[in-house]
């Protein structure tokens, strides 16, 4: 079974969409949204590491003039 927005899928409904067209946008949408998230997930694991990769150059350059 697929997961749907119930807001969604209602607001297709009173817009006049049959029950199938409705819920099919309304797994679409989901779907979408869930891919999203995953992107998201990645990107802040992309730029924590990027992070952690700047803090280590500027450690590694202060090092290099201080002592």
């Amino acid at each position: 079974m697929a997961v749907m927005l119930s807001e969604t899928y209602e607001a297709f409904k009173e817009a006049g969409a049959s029950d199938a067209r409705a819920r099919a946008a309304a797994e679409k949408i989901a779907a979408f949204e869930s891919r999203l998230v995953r992107v998201e997930t990645k990107l802040n694991v992309v730029l924590t590491g990027t992070v952690m990769l700047i803090i280590g150059m500027v450690t590694l350059i202060a090092r290099t003039f201080v002592g």
